[in-house]
């Protein structure tokens, strides 16, 4: 009896153990098919340059403005979710179209240092996007005096 019920037991688990395989295989094959579309059909970002140096300007007029240039070097549409900077007296501003493939736009950051302390700053903006790199850094810098 004990024979019996320990070669039910094999055999349950021998069928369970194949169904989980076959089971792997379905989904291995579906993460390969996602995995193939995402590669064909991807948005990528690329900026000219991820820093800009404002050198040195006078707290007498403490408003100084840059543009980050980018082009969309991927095959999909690009998307900017978000664009923020590390503190109130930086303002990033975005178009909130999509980017086809092979086009340009850029960010435009406004610093703004009224009443603030002379001297150098250093400040980033996070950028979020749809693209395979899907978040970017940029810096800006300056002195005031």
């Amino acid at each position: 009896m004990k024979k019996i019920i320990i070669l039910a037991l094999a055999a349950c688990f021998g069928v369970q153990m194949q169904a989980q395989t076959q089971k792997q295989k379905v989904n291995t094959s579906e993460v390969e098919a996602v995995a193939t579309t995402k590669a064909e059909n991807y948005a990528e970002i690329t900026f000219d340059t991820l820093r800009h140096d404002f050198g040195k300007f006078s707290k007498d007029e403490p408003v100084v403005h840059c543009s980050f240039a980018f082009k969309n070097t991927g095959t999909a549409p690009l998307i900017i979710h978000q664009a923020f900077a590390s503190c109130g007296c930086t303002v990033p501003t975005y178009t909130k179209e999509p980017i086809k493939p092979g086009e340009k736009g850029s960010i435009d950051v406004t610093y703004n240092g009224k009443d603030k302390f002379p001297g150098h700053f250093q400040k980033s903006i996070t950028v979020r996007t749809n693209a395979v790199n899907e978040v970017v850094r940029l810096t800006i810098e300056g002195m005031m005096e």
